[in-house]
C-alpha cells in the first residue's frame, strides 16, 4: 500500500519510466519555481478557467433571453389584461372603416360609438387577430406597453378645433366690407 499512484502505473504497464521522470521532473520545476516566487502557468489550469468563463457567459446570455422572453409575457398579458376590462362592445349597423396593415378593415359600431372613435374618445386596438374597441385614457397605456397594437386613435376634438380656430385666425386681420353681396 506504500506505493505511490506512479509505482502503480509503472507496475500496471500503463506508463513507461521515461513518462515517470518526466513527470517528476515537471513537478520538481513547478515547486522551485513557485518558492522563487516566479508565476508558473498551468496550461491545463487556464483552459479551465476560460471554458468556466465562458460558460458563465453563456449562461448570463440565457438568463438574459430568458428574461426578455418573460418581460414580453408580462406585457402581453398586462394588455390582455387592460383590453378585457375595458372594452367595449362594438355591435351596431353603421360601418367605420380604417386601414391596417396597408388593408382596409370594417368594424360595424353604433352611432353614438362611431361619433366616439371619429372624435377621439374611443380607440381601435388590435390584439391577437381581434380587433377592440378601448377608451382613449386605456388606449394610451397600452401604447406605452406596446405601439402597435393600438390602430386608430383619432386626436380629441379639443385638438382639431384648435386647429381650424389657428386657421382662422390667419385671415383675422382682413377687413370684410359690409356691402359684399354673394
Amino acid at each position: 500500500m506504500g506505493n505511490s499512484i506512479q509505482d502503480q502505473l509503472l507496475k500496471a504497464g500503463l506508463a513507461s519510466k521515461k513518462q515517470a521522470v518526466r513527470a517528476r521532473k515537471a513537478s520538481n520545476n513547478k515547486k522551485k519555481l513557485k518558492a522563487s516566487g516566479i508565476e508558473v502557468v498551468d496550461e491545463v489550469e487556464q483552459l479551465a478557467r476560460e471554458e468556466q468563463e465562458k460558460k458563465i457567459a453563456r449562461d448570463r446570455e440565457l438568463n438574459r433571453e430568458k428574461q426578455a422572453v418573460a418581460d414580453r409575457k408580462a406585457i402581453l398579458a398586462q394588455i390582455k389584461q387592460l383590453i378585457d376590462i375595458s372594452q367595449i362592445d362594438k355591435r351596431g349597423d353603421i360601418a367605420f372603416r380604417f386601414t391596417h396593415d396597408s388593408t382596409i378593415r370594417t368594424l360595424m359600431l353604433d352611432t353614438s360609438e362611431h361619433k366616439a372613435v371619429v372624435a377621439g374618445r374611443l380607440a381601435v386596438i388590435y390584439f391577437e387577430d381581434q380587433y377592440f374597441l378601448v377608451p382613449r385614457s386605456v388606449a394610451s397605456k397600452i401604447a406605452e406597453r406596446e405601439k402597435e397594437v393600438v390602430v386608430v386613435s383619432n386626436p380629441l376634438d379639443g385638438h382639431a378645433t384648435e386647429e381650424a380656430e389657428t386657421e382662422a385666425d390667419e385671415y383675422a386681420d382682413y377687413q370684410v366690407p359690409d356691402d359684399l353681396m354673394w
